[in-house]
Parts: C-alpha cells; sequence; structure tokens
C-alpha cells in the first residue's frame, strides 16, 4: 500500500505528462495482479461506493483524537479537506506518524472498505478508528478518501493508458480499447492485453464501445488549417456525445464518461431490427423539439434514470444526431478515412427510413472558403448549435486528444456582469485560499445569487480576492463567508433559460469567471431582468 500512497502523492507534485507517465510505467511495472486491477481502476477514475458520510467521519474522528466536535469543525474549516483534516487530526492524537505505516496492500484496504458496505454503524466506526491507529498521516489520507469515494488522482486515463501501454508493450489504441472491455477490477489480468488478438476487436468485445476521439478547441486563424477543401465541417451540437453500439442482438448506449446510458433512452432498444449486427456510431444524443435540439436542460431530466416512463419519454423526445460509423459487420472502420466513414453511414442511414425518427445523419455545412464558413459561424446559435465542428476528411479516428485533425470551434459565450456575493475556499492546492465564488444580480436594490463558478482568475487576481475575502467578511456559515458587495466580474456561460429551481428562476451553463471588472462599480452589474430578458431572446 505504501507504493500506492507514494504514487498518489508523487503525481499530485508534477503537473508534467512526462513525469506522470514515468511514475505510471514504475508503479504498474512492479505491481502484482492482486493489486493492479484495483490500481488500474482507480488512477482511471473509478470509485469505491461511500460506506461512511462526511458527518459520521467528523464524530469518529474527534472521538478517535479525544478532542471535542467543535475544535475538528474549526480546523476542517482552516484546512478545506476533510480527509486530510481527519488524518492530521488522528495521527496527532494517536501517535501515528511517517514511519507508522501499515502493512496491508491495496488490495487488502479495499476489501476492508468494501466489506463496510451495510455494516451496522458501530461496527463501521470500530473498524475506521483501528485502521486509523496503524496508519501514517499520508496513508490515513488516501484511505479516508477511499471510504468516502472521494479519492481523485491528478491524471487523466489517456495517461493511464500510454503508461501501460509501455508495460505490456503494445500500442496505445489497442490498450485503451481493451481497457473498456476490463471493467471488473477484481478479474482483471495483464494476460487480456498480452494475449494474440483473437476477434477481442468488434463482436469479440460484446457491448463494448471505442475509446473516444476528442477534438481540440479552436481559436486561432482559419487559414492556418490551410485549404478549406481538406475539411469537413459539422454543427457542434448540445447535448451528450455517445456511441451506440449494436452486437449480439443486443444495443448498448455509452456516454463519453465511459457510463452506459440505455436505461435512460429506451426508445432505441429496437434499432436491433433496424441496424444490422456488428454496428457501432458515434454521435450526440439530443432532446427534440419539433423539427431542432432542445436545450441540455430538457435532456438532464432524462439522465441517471434506472428507469424512464413511457410519459417522459412522450413530454421529452430525444434523437441521435449520428456523424461517424466505427465498426460495420464485426468490423474496425476506425483507420478509413473520415470520409470514407461518413459515406457508409449515409447509405445506412438512406437505407432505412425507419431509422429516420430515432437517428439523423449529422448534415455536413456547405462552404466556399473560410470566411463563408466564419460567417456560418457566428449564426450557429440561430439552429440551436454550440458552434462547428471541423474534421479533416483524410482523418482516421483515433484515440483521446490528438491536435491537429479534429476541431471544435465554439461561439462566443454568453456573458453578464455579476456581484461576489459569497466565497468558500477550495480544496487540494487552493485548500488556503477562497477560490469558490457566488455571483448575483440586482432585483430591485437587493443582489439575488445566480451562478457559482471557480474557474477564470490568474493565480495573482485569486491571491487578491483572497485577501479581499478576509478583510471584507460581514457573515459566516460554517465554511461560506458572505462578503462586502462590491467586487463586480463579467461571467461567461454557454446557454441560459429559465428555471423553478433556481432561487433567481433562472439557470446557466457552465459559467465561468471571463474578467474582473475593475472599472465597473457594483450599482452597474447587471439585473435579474437582464438575465431573464436573455433567457427569453431568440436564439442566435
Amino acid at each position: 500500500m505504501k507504493r500506492f500512497v507514494d504514487l498518489y502523492h508523487a503525481l499530485s507534485e508534477t503537473t508534467k505528462s512526462s513525469e506522470k507517465v514515468e511514475l505510471l510505467v514504475s508503479y504498474l511495472s512492479a505491481a502484482g495482479e492482486q493489486e493492479l486491477g484495483w490500481a488500474v481502476h482507480i488512477l482511471r477514475g473509478g470509485k469505491l461506493d461511500r460506506v461512511v458520510s462526511s458527518r459520521e467521519i467528523r464524530v469518529w474522528a474527534a472521538e478517535c483524537a479525544g478532542i471535542p466536535l467543535w475544535l475538528f469543525e474549526e480546523s476542517y474549516h482552516v484546512v478545506g479537506d476533510l480527509a486530510e483534516t481527519t488524518a492530521l487530526t488522528v495521527s496527532s492524537h494517536t501517535g501515528s506518524h511517517e514511519d507508522h505505516e501499515s502493512r496491508d496492500s491495496l488490495r487488502e484496504w479495499i476489501e476492508l472498505v468494501r466489506s463496510l458496505k451495510g455494516a451496522p454503524e458501530q461496527e463501521r466506526k470500530r473498524a475506521t478508528q483501528d485502521a486509523w491507529r496503524q496508519m501514517s498521516v499520508a496513508e490515513c489520507l488516501v484511505f479516508n478518501k477511499l471510504l468516502t469515494g472521494g479519492l481523485r488522482i491528478g491524471v487523466s486515463r489517456g495517461l493511464v493508458g500510454k503508461a501501460l501501454a509501455q508495460v505490456v508493450g503494445l500500442d496505445e489504441a489497442t490498450v485503451a480499447h481493451r481497457l473498456l472491455a476490463s471493467k471488473d477490477p477484481d478479474r482483471f489480468s495483464l494476460s487480456d492485453f498480452t494475449q494474440p488478438d483473437s476477434g477481442r476487436e468488434g463482436q469479440g468485445c460484446a457491448l463494448t464501445p471505442y475509446p473516444f476521439f476528442l477534438a481540440s478547441p479552436f481559436d486561432a486563424d482559419l487559414s492556418l488549417l490551410g485549404s478549406h477543401e481538406e475539411w469537413c465541417a459539422e454543427w457542434k451540437w448540445d447535448g451528450i456525445r455517445a456511441q451506440c453500439v449494436v452486437r449480439g442482438g443486443h444495443v448498448a448506449i455509452w456516454s463519453r464518461g465511459e457510463e452506459l446510458v440505455t436505461e435512460s433512452f429506451p426508445e432505441f432498444l429496437g434499432l436491433t431490427q433496424l441496424i444490422s449486427d456488428g454496428t457501432v456510431l458515434d454521435g450526440e444524443l439530443v432532446a427534440w423539439d419539433t423539427a431542432h435540439p432542445a436545450p441540455f436542460a430538457r435532456l438532464q431530466q432524462r439522465l441517471n434514470r434506472r428507469k424512464v416512463s413511457a410519459k417522459l419519454v412522450s413530454e421529452i423526445p430525444v434523437k441521435y444526431i449520428a456523424y461517424d460509423l466505427l465498426e460495420l459487420g464485426a468490423r474496425d472502420l476506425r483507420e478509413k478515412s473520415i470520409k470514407v466513414r461518413r459515406q457508409k453511414l449515409a447509405e445506412i442511414l438512406n437505407a432505412q427510413v425507419a431509422l429516420l425518427d430515432r437517428i439523423e445523419l449529422s448534415p455536413v455545412i456547405s462552404f466556399a472558403s473560410w470566411e463563408e464558413l466564419a460567417q456560418q459561424q457566428k449564426h450557429a446559435r440561430t439552429l440551436h448549435a454550440e458552434g462547428v465542428m471541423l474534421k479533416r476528411w483524410s482523418s482516421c479516428y483515433g484515440v483521446g486528444r490528438r491536435r491537429g485533425e479534429w476541431w471544435k470551434w465554439k461561439v462566443d459565450p454568453l456573458t453578464i456582469d455579476g456581484v461576489l456575493m459569497y466565497a468558500q475556499k477550495g480544496h487540494g492546492r487552493r485548500a488556503d485560499l477562497f477560490t469558490d465564488y457566488t455571483f448575483g444580480v440586482w432585483n430591485g436594490d437587493v443582489l439575488v445569487p445566480f451562478a457559482k463558478a471557480y474557474s477564470g482568475l490568474t493565480d495573482q487576481e485569486i491571491r487578491q480576492v483572497d485577501a479581499f475575502v478576509k478583510a471584507h467578511t460581514r457573515e459566516r456559515f460554517g465554511p461560506v463567508r458572505t462578503v462586502e458587495q462590491s467586487l463586480v466580474f463579467e461571467i461567461a456561460f454557454e446557454g441560459i433559460q429559465e428555471s423553478s429551481r433556481h432561487k433567481s428562476g433562472i439557470a446557466v451553463r457552465f459559467p465561468r469567471i471571463s474578467r474582473w471588472r475593475r472599472d465597473k462599480p457594483a450599482a452597474e452589474a447587471d439585473t435579474l431582468e437582464n438575465l431573464k430578458a436573455l433567457a427569453r431572446k431568440p436564439k442566435g
């Protein structure tokens, strides 16, 4: 376990991808198979079920340390991270120190956590406190994050796949695909990767999707891309990226986060009757409003549901806008050019008229010059799109994000000027700084909160806002501080609509800080009426 804990902390201390890959290769090369499956699962963002609540952690830690709960809570507000606060508090009062390390393996820790699920509180409490007493501070921090399902490691899935590819001596694309088929950490084996391919791809992968190919943000001069004739342009739709897999008489719909969302969209289960077996489509699932996509908030009502009623299916219809074909007849087409893949996709959809009420071919934008495309891109919102996708006609379907082949060119975000109302400390490296902000707009002479944001400022600006919050706090509500209403920030967001679930009556999508409006007094910030008018304004 010490090696995994050391890896966790080492990864958090570097931002260089090359160094992270070296750390991962070193760890994975030496890990035994009993540990490897769970290590890969956790490194790629997998979690354990939460077996204790944050309230239980706080109470048990205070008791274990022999301090009053209020003192633990105050410490938590200062540190900003529950797992770290618990590790520091418990170890400083039970005699644990850096050379007092658990001899258990990662697998044994995992088994301990899993054994606590559904156990009586006293049993969970006793096991947790016993474990704390045997651990160093570093181990205790990681263990607490495992307990609460909050262990996040500063490494992408792509880097884990890259490191594992080096360990097993295979190309990254093959490893990435096989990782998708290795869902059970208990049954993980390197032989799954090193054995010769025996029909593993395509039909042999059951309902496993392919690794998604991702586009990079584009904000440069279009002429740098060369001739416009080398590029395919499509609208960027506001839905969820998904692969539709039809194999073995079954349908599976996978989100980009490798989550199976088929149950949320039962109307697609009948595709086995319309699409030949051994077919995989890539596209966008969108809520549909008569003749065009509906706002993303509508689609959200269909997500994360175990069962979707016929009433909800009727009230919020969805459509799959297909823009790529990855497999046909159980044959992997990813090495073909997108021009070839789209031609075959169009043939499939055109040959089956019954598909058209559920699947639509993403239209290619016709343009005679980069200047003409730029004019069309400005009006993307009139079509309920977020912008334009650019794909080189000769491009294959890769793995992860590969700059130069696919680009996403979004329209400029919507913006509004809001006043800083509340602030809360961040986590990890920013646990000592107020970095999480709530912004409001004027409703008469009262500010109404409408958005939370924690990105967009430079490190220097964060320190300046942090100093302001500490010097101009009006009230404290646990970790949240109400501040003097004088700082104005331009808040950018991708979408806006009316919402009865929010106090302001407005919901914005992907809010972030665009700039600090030092030139504008709080009295001149935007109003709630401005927001509502923006929500009612016709697209574009």
